[in-house]
């Protein structure tokens, strides 16, 4: 099943998001075949990541929750808030 996962940094992350950002890419290589697109969204000057989204294909929720409590971003505190909502994809067929 697909979900839609978006978290948003937090305003005081500072340079966490560029410490933690090898670490997180490297936790991503284990999901590859499930992840349907994943990357930073943007601020107004369309450069500063300011969090992250993610369409997966999963299991379930308990298995998009694991992967999200996992991820090194995660676990180095840069997300203000994640959320997870089911998806279903219409376009393309």
């Amino acid at each position: 099943m697909l979900f839609l996962v978006q978290c948003v940094d937090r305003p005081d992350a500072g340079t966490l998001r560029q410490e933690t950002r090898p670490a997180h890419l490297r936790y991503l290589e284990d999901f590859v075949d499930q992840i349907v697109i994943a990357g930073p969204t943007l601020g107004p000057d369309r450069q500063t990541p300011t969090g992250s989204v993610f369409i997966v294909n999963m299991q379930d929720e308990h298995a998009v929750e694991r992967f999200c409590r996992n991820d090194p971003y995660a676990k180095a505190g840069l997300f203000a808030s994640t959320t997870i909502q089911p998806f279903r994809q219409v376009i393309p067929a």
